[in-house]
């Protein structure tokens, strides 16, 4: 292996822009011409023919000490995408969020790469000559993985790594790793396990003859063994397969024993009626700051993509003395491995049992409109789709006066706000105050001094309009919920339903 290009070199290279070098010949097979006209479905011949260098993605460090020290626990990537729809920027926001990604499991990125195609190839991703060409970059930077911006087949895997010599990695292990790295609680660490062998059991492979030996029983003369274990037996690779389809079922059982306990608590909140507010987004899109800029609760504030895995509920109270229960809840991504919405989705019944979603967007984000259709996508998945939904754009304070009027005028129930300047803040309480379910029962109750806990009551779980102390009791004007109307009901003047 080479050693890696100086911060000279990198420099260099960046600056000249966003350009497409042809790394190999052209194609023989390039599209037919008819009439003069090209078939609409085929690429410009610079695109086919070239890896398309994305400039602005390295993170190597010029200080050569601390260099020198990061590679002791950073490895070295290469990333890689294919470009198969949408337009060259498309492409290369998508690889900028894989550096990003790549960034916070600790990696170090040299250089990246789109290639222009149809559709990946089967076999290799990139298509096997565009391998090889991928291979003399990995050896110019001194790289020691590749990352693939999709989720490459046991196959594709396989073949790329024979092909570049060095580890391959794609998009779904990224996010996977990164996840297991933030995962603080029992429930979240059990959640990304399920995750990670969900992934790992198809792409199993064994390294030499030792995955490959049987282990079953002898012969009939045999000594061991006995009725029913004689015959070829499993190999070690079922072995191992078996042994994680045992563990994905025990991982189960045990998320579903703490779903329980969330759920419990859940219950109690409806029993108490007291409404629920979600805050969902895009991973990075400021929901924590929201979170405590609208709670003071404190919670971990990182410039990290996928800082808050495990679910925060906070208790908050509407600027009209209402309580209700605001839930900060785990990022989502563009192409969200299913495996992890299928673990996490104990997880994000959060959002789908809650009164109101807010809907948290970067402002200053490259592509924002992507952000929400990708977070609007899982949360088709996890079945919360009635849920009424405010768009809450956040980093107005840093975003482009353009886009904040593109988007409050596309999305119709829309608010720019900055959670870290508290711009937009007052006027989001108001709006989740006028958004939360109200008590349906209107009740007007002379309450005797001895049943003051009904009083309280009525504030902690209603909605009080008037109160008047009298020489009788307390005169209370309020909105309740049934419950609590039938046990007022015995000191009511007036209901109203």
């Amino acid at each position: 292996m080479t050693p890696s290009s100086s911060p000279t070199q990198d420099t260099q290279r960046f600056s000249e822009g966003l350009r497409a070098d042809a790394l190999m010949e052209e194609d023989v097979a390039w599209g037919m011409e008819i009439d003069g006209e090209r078939d609409g479905h085929q690429h410009d011949r610079s695109d086919r023919a070239a890896l398309r260098r994305v400039a602005g993605l390295s993170t190597e460090l010029e200080d050569i000490t601390e260099v020198e020290y990061r590679q002791l626990r950073l490895e070295r990537v290469v990333l890689v995408g294919v470009w198969t729809s949408g337009t060259a920027d498309d492409a290369e926001n998508s690889l900028a969020e894989l550096a990003a990604l790549a960034e916070t499991a600790g990696a170090l990125v040299l250089d990246g790469v789109i290639q222009r195609r149809d559709k990946p190839d089967p076999a290799t991703y990139i298509g096997s000559g565009k391998a090889e060409e991928l291979r003399d970059i990995v050896l110019e930077t001194g790289a020691d993985t590749v990352v693939c911006d999709g989720e490459l087949t046991p196959g594709q895997l396989i073949h790329l790594e024979d092909v570049v010599k060095v580890k391959v990695v794609d998009r779904t292990a990224l996010i996977l790793d990164i996840f297991a790295q933030h995962a603080k609680s029992r429930e979240g660490k059990a959640q990304v396990s399920l995750a990670q062998m969900q992934y790992m059991l198809p792409r199993l492979r064994g390294w030499g003859q030792s995955l490959s030996r049987q282990m079953g029983g002898g012969g009939s003369g045999s000594a061991g063994g006995g009725m029913a274990t004689r015959g070829p037996g499993e190999t070690k690779i079922e072995t191992d397969r078996r042994r994680i389809r045992e563990k994905m079922a025990k991982m189960r059982r045990e998320i579903a024993e703490m779903k329980t306990g969330r759920d419990l608590k859940r219950q109690e909140r409806r029993r108490n009626k007291v409404p629920s507010v979600a805050i969902a987004g895009y991973t990075n899109a400021g929901k924590s700051s929201l979170l405590n800029r609208l709670t003071g609760a404190g919670v971990l504030v990182e410039n990290a993509l996928f800082a808050t895995l495990d679910p925060t509920v906070r208790r908050a109270e509407t600027p009209s003395g209402r309580l209700y229960t605001l839930a900060d809840t785990v990022g989502f991504v563009r192409h969200l491995p299913h495996h992890l919405v299928e673990a996490f989705r104990s997880t994000m019944e959060e959002v789908g049992e809650s009164d109101l979603i807010l809907h948290v967007v970067d402002g200053a984000h490259p592509a924002p409109e992507e952000q929400l259709a990708a977070v609007r996508e899982v949360i088709r998945e996890v079945g919360a789709v009635d849920v009424p939904e405010i768009v809450v754009i956040n980093k107005a304070d840093a975003a482009d006066p353009l886009v904040l009027q593109r988007l409050l005028r596309v999305e119709k129930r829309a608010l720019a706000v900055s959670a870290r300047t508290g711009r937009g803040i007052d006027e989001l309480l108001a709006i989740i105050d006028d958004e939360l379910p109200r008590p349906r029962v209107e009740i007007e109750a002379l309450v005797p001094y001895t049943e003051g806990r009904l009083v309280s009551r009525t504030h902690a779980d209603g909605e009080v309009l008037s109160e008047e102390h009298t020489g009788n009791g307390t005169l209370l004007k309020a909105r309740v919920h049934e419950e609590l109307a039938a046990e007022l009901q015995p000191y009511a003047l007036a209901v109203t339903r």
